[in-house]
């Protein structure tokens, strides 16, 4: 499995900037000498930006409940410029070891972790099979499967159950998760709702305006605000035109910050990049080319726009902007936050649209009054109440795994 994987994997890494200068470390070969190593802390494997924010907001809670030691492993170099960049002091960052079983034991003995933790639904077979032959514990937190994956890989079943089968504890954001991980393979008593981390209102820190942020946006003129959250190739430009006809500045926020320049090219190159950024001079489109800061642009948008939503397939996360306190709007394709669309929706929490026009409604309605929807969408947040802790507490029962 891992042999067949192993080139769209190389491939997806190439892509992503996933080599930088962590090949060492993906072979575990380390700065640090070992005898230097803290061991005997909490092993979390978080592979890009989102799973290492997550890992953060849950590390964060975490460790304020006890005195444990993390070792947070992204497998991306976008993954881990944000964990360097924001991890608290005492966690561990490394970069993530190629899943072969010999390099996975190397790093396990380096670190005696007493706990393997892998965020969401990425599924390393060696990290979890070695680590079970070790005796170490393995788990998956804030495990999502939409009915997309959970049905592509019941035809994997055979190949899948035996790795899924030496889980201990999965966490799972809903209960449609909890039956789609058991159909594959899961054991049940190793199955718990705990409600999605991401979706949990309370435990981390809020987004956040920042003068620097502000500073740049003024430079654009007293537009309103329209943020393209997250977006993917063919949105840029059609976004880009819509938020211009409401009399808005476009700003726009590649998924992957490295698409960059490709974005640029589909915007006529009349942008001004966040990492290149200088005061504009006519109409340009602002891109916010850099990593980590998602949350915090999120603060000073007057209203969202989610991407993946409209011409590519399955959403992005609208929780910073509701925590924002920022109005939503959607396409029709966000099977990946589901069942949480569904409830924002039909409590009027966010605007999904369907075509052009739509949109240039939702827009013009929501830079006009956008208070209830806010409200709304607040209010079905708070139903996600706890599920930090709730996760916390099935893993802080490590001696019962």
């Amino acid at each position: 499995m891992v042999v067949l994987a192993a080139p769209f994997w190389i491939y997806k890494m190439l892509r992503r900037g996933g080599w930088g200068t962590g090949l060492r470390e993906r072979i575990g070969i380390y700065d640090r000498e070992v005898e230097f190593e803290k061991v005997g802390g909490i092993y979390i494997h978080a592979v890009s930006v989102g799973e290492v924010l997550l890992a953060l907001k849950l590390i964060e809670v975490w460790k304020d409940q006890s005195q444990e030691h993390f070792v947070l492993v992204p497998t991306t170099a976008t993954g881990m410029a944000v964990a360097r960049q924001k991890a608290l002091d005492g966690i561990r960052v490394i970069y993530a070891p190629l899943d072969f079983g010999f390099l996975v034991r190397r790093v396990m003995r380096r670190f005696e972790p007493k706990m393997v933790l892998m965020v969401e639904s990425e599924l390393w077979p060696q990290l979890i099979h070695q680590s079970s032959e070790m005796g170490i514990p393995m788990g998956l937190i804030n495990a999502r499967l939409s009915s997309r994956s959970g049905r592509r890989l019941k035809h994997f079943r055979k190949v899948v159950a035996p790795f899924l089968s030496q889980l201990k504890a999965v966490g799972v954001p809903e209960q449609e998760d909890l039956v789609r991980w058991q159909e594959i393979g899961v054991l049940p008593e190793a199955t718990v709702v705990t409600g999605n981390v991401k979706f949990d209102p309370g435990g981390a820190a809020l987004p956040c305006r920042r003068e620097q942020f502000q500073d740049m946006l003024q430079a654009f003129g007293s537009r309103p605000v329209v943020m393209a959250l997250s977006t993917f190739a063919g949105e840029e430009q059609y976004l880009a035109e819509v938020f211009r006809e409401v009399g808005a500045l476009p700003v726009i926020v590649p998924r992957h910050a490295e698409r960059r320049f490709e974005v640029s090219e589909a915007l006529n190159n009349q942008v001004i990049l966040r990492s290149h950024y200088s005061p504009p001079k006519g109409d340009e489109v602002f891109v916010i080319d850099s990593t980590g800061e998602l949350r915090d642009w999120t603060a000073h948008a007057d209203v969202a726009v989610i991407g993946k939503s409209f011409f590519a397939k399955g959403g992005q996360n609208p929780t910073e902007a509701i925590l924002a306190g920022v109005p939503v709007i959607c396409g029709l394709h966000m099977d990946n936050f589901e069942p949480l669309v569904s409830e924002l929706h039909e409590a009027g929490g966010i605007w999904m649209v369907e075509n052009r026009a739509e949109l240039i409604s939702a827009l013009q309605g929501l830079l006009t009054d956008s208070k209830d929807q806010v409200s709304a969408a607040k209010k079905v947040l708070e139903r996600h109440q706890g599920a930090i802790k709730r996760t916390i507490d099935l893993f802080s029962l490590s001696e019962d795994l």
